[in-house]
């Protein structure tokens, strides 16, 4: 038997086939987590199809907030033979394996034991309870309170519907089954610390829904969205909440379709949204284009995964900022934002739309798969706290010339049907937007597109320790592993700072600064090229890239040694 040992967080991995509610169970533990008081984050791997396939869903479960999705797992469920064999040399020394009686039949000893869930499930009146068979099994070996599932199931089938009371009872009685054969087998992970609820009031919500919520807030009126992996929920999430009076969504037949329409949007006084991935970003290179010629408010939110082409349609991957901060032909370096948590998408879907209206263009914002489709549950946003910038449409004095040169202030922009018209010419134009090719226009013109970048200062960052010559600089999703990282080595006294913007370009001036007196600047990145370290290099910092391209995001360890290791290989 396994000595038992307190924790501060335990991993819990599902692994089996697509369409085996692996990440239903993910999410059950995880809420039922949450609710006793643990913070807990949850991450999903699975095909592309509909159906089959390998997949794999687990939640990390804390006593403090969870930055990643950990390292090793301490207890693995497996559903079938060929989820054992490729998720086994990933169980911690200490971990435990349950596998499924009936598709699984593991050859020698080791830290696990089967279970027959679907008979279980039977015992318990509700063949649809296999699930809370295994929860029950899983919560024995981290010691983990029953109470605290029973109150999830308790929650989540009284909905006034005949026949809640049995369903309720049936789940108990299945959580009670599992329990017995986890007992029996006399095997024991360990159990939590004591959770350390926090004093704010919380929301569990995956990153779409959390970049979708911020967006609406901040007065989204218009989304139009083509479904394709990994966007296709926020579309689906506008169609279900952006729908009060003067909101309009729209499922449109092609990522050019919706390009077209966000731009028309945008020109029509509108905030406009649409949120796609790689493929997508392609598509739309013309339009995003045109949006910065005629300097058009809208947002377009890329959901990275693996690529080029069809690539890895569910798969974690960051190489889609070449494509997003320069998307069109000719000199053109739109405004990225790119979150690096679920708390963060919220206030980057705010921020999004109003950069859109306040600097009259194209804003980019980049989220990545695994940070999309992952659930944490964070802070409450407190929405009474949202700004909705509007664009100032109140010509005045200015006449029909909407396309002033810079002196520090946009010209105003009109909206159509009011008292001044103007023309949104894609082609190069005068102050009135009559085409033009005289260069002095396009001078003046290209000054100002790239100076009215400077409206865009407010993006959070953060630095830390900048005394250190060497610092790490995550972006995005890879955020919050880079500081478990951090951490591991400045527990190792190793001397380094810390640099992070949710901004990307333009980057904040005391975040371009620190980078520049730096001797060694670290990026890690899910890419093959270490495309964030090449832009940070075009601004003359010295930067070089950390890169995993696996499809999967790093484990903090790992990369720890990957960074130690790069610091070495540069020359501390």
């Amino acid at each position: 038997m396994v000595q038992k040992v307190k924790s501060k967080d335990f991993v819990i991995r599902f692994a089996g086939e697509g369409g085996q509610g692996l990440v239903t169970s993910a999410d059950a533990m995880a809420r039922a987590a949450t609710g006793a008081g643990f913070y807990c984050q949850t991450f999903s791997t699975f095909p592309s199809q509909i159906m089959g396939g390998p997949a794999s869903s687990q939640v990390r479960i804390s006593t403090t907030p969870v930055l990643s999705n950990g390292d090793a797992v301490d207890v693995l469920v497996v559903l079938n033979q060929y989820a054992f064999d490729n998720h086994i040399d990933d169980l911690s020394e200490n971990g435990v394996c349950i596998y499924n009686a009936q598709d699984c039949v593991p050859s020698g000893d080791g830290n696990y034991f089967g279970i027959n869930a679907d008979e279980l499930a039977k015992e318990s009146g509700n063949t649809r309870a296999a699930n809370m068979v295994i929860l029950g099994a899983v919560a024995t070996l981290i010691d983990f309170k029953l109470e605290s599932i029973e109150n999830f199931v308790k929650e989540r089938f009284t909905r006034g519907r005949a026949g809640d009371d049995e369903i309720i009872k049936s789940n108990i009685v299945a959580l009670g089954l599992g329990t017995e054969v986890a007992k029996k087998s006399g095997f024991s992970v360990g159990s939590l610390d004591d959770p350390n609820a926090p004093d704010y009031e919380q929301i569990m919500i995956t990153g779409n829904a959390a970049l979708s919520l911020g967006a609406v807030s901040a007065g989204l009126d218009s989304y139009y969205g083509y479904p394709i992996s990994p966007a296709t929920t926020i579309l689906i999430w506008m169609e279900q909440n952006l729908i009060n009076e003067g909101k309009f969504v729209f499922q449109v037949a092609s990522e050019i379709e919706a390009i077209n329409n966000i731009v028309g949007s945008g020109f029509s006084g509108k905030k406009a949204m649409t949120a796609t991935a790689g493929p997508g970003i392609a598509l739309m290179s013309e339009g995003l284009g045109l949006a910065w010629m005629a300097e058009i408010p809208c947002v377009v939110v890329d959901i990275q995964r693996g690529g080029p082409a069809t690539g890895l349609p569910t798969k974690s991957e960051q190489s889609d900022l070449f494509a997003c901060m320069f998307p069109a032909h000719g000199d053109v370096r739109l405004p990225v934002l790119a979150p690096g948590s679920v708390e963060e998408c919220f206030y980057v879907g705010e921020l999004s739309v109003n950069w859109a209206e306040r600097y009259q263009g194209p804003v980019m914002v980049m989220g990545e798969f695994s940070l999309a489709e992952r659930s944490e549950n964070i802070k409450k946003p407190d929405l009474s706290k949202v700004v909705d910038e509007r664009r100032n449409s109140d010509t005045g004095s200015n006449g029909y010339k909407r396309y002033e040169s810079w002196n520090g202030e946009l010209s105003p922009m009109p909206i159509p049907g009011g008292e001044v018209a103007y023309v949104a010419n894609g082609s190069e134009h005068d102050e009135i937007g009559d085409t033009t090719h005289l260069p002095k226009h396009h001078i003046r013109l290209t000054e100002r597109r790239f100076a009215k970048l400077g409206l865009l200062n407010d993006a959070p960052f953060e630095i830390e320790n900048p005394d250190s010559e060497i610092a790490i600089m995550p972006w995005g999703s890879s955020k919050g592993v880079a500081r478990e990282a951090y951490q591991q080595l400045i527990e190792k006294d190793k001397n380094l700072g810390w640099i992070y913007s949710v901004a990307l370009n333009p980057l904040p001036e005391d975040v371009k600064e620190e980078l520049k007196r730096k001797k060694l600047v670290i990026v890690p990145e899910l890419n093959y090229q270490g495309q964030w370290s090449s832009i940070l290099r075009m601004e003359g910092i010295n930067a070089v890239s950390v890169t995993q391209f696996t499809g999967l995001p790093f484990k903090p360890t790992e990369l720890a040694n990957k960074i130690s290791d790069k610091i070495k290989e540069i020359g501390d």
